[in-house]
C-alpha cells in the first residue's frame, strides 16, 4: 500500500522510518520525499500485512499520514493519445497498445504527478 506521510518541524529529525523498520520488521519503500529542515513529505510502499503496525508506529512519532489509493485516473474520453505520460513517467506506467492507443497500468503510479503537469487536454487526474 502506498503511504503520504508529512513530516512537522517536530518530526522531521527523527528517523522514523528507520524505527518503523526495526520494531515492526516490515519493509518500507521510499518512493518519493522532499524534505527540509522543516517540513517534508514522502510517499512510501509498505506490505499490505503490515501497513497498520506501521501506520501505529509512525503516528505515534507525530508523523501526519494519508492512505493513498490507485494513483493516476485516465478520462479516455479526453485522451488524445499523443503520448507525452510516456515521455515523462519515471516508472513507466503508460504505453502504447499494439494499436497505438496510450493505456496505463495504475497500480505502478507513484502519485509524483509529472504526467498530470503535461497532459494537454487534462485527461489525467491523480487519485488521492
Amino acid at each position: 500500500m502506498l503511504l503520504r506521510l508529512g513530516f512537522d518541524v517536530k518530526t522531521v529529525r527523527k528517523p522514523v522510518i528507520s524505527i518503523a523498520t526495526l520494531e515492526t520488521k516490515a519493509l518500507i519503500n521510499i518512493l518519493r520525499a522532499n524534505v527540509d529542515a522543516k517540513k517534508g513529505e514522502m510517499i512510501v510502499e509498505v506490505e499490505d500485512e503490515k501497513v497498520k503496525e506501521v501506520e501505529e508506529v509512525l503516528r505515534r512519532y507525530g508523523v501526519e499520514i494519508h492512505e493513498l489509493g490507485e494513483g493516476i485516473v485516465k478520462d479516455d474520453s479526453k485522451c488524445i493519445h499523443c503520448g507525452l505520460c510516456i515521455s515523462v513517467c519515471p516508472v513507466e506506467v503508460f504505453e502504447f497498445d499494439s494499436e497505438w492507443r496510450v493505456v496505463a497500468d495504475t497500480k505502478k503510479c507513484i502519485h509524483c504527478g509529472f504526467c498530470t503537469k503535461v497532459c494537454i487536454t487534462n485527461a489525467l487526474t491523480l487519485y488521492t
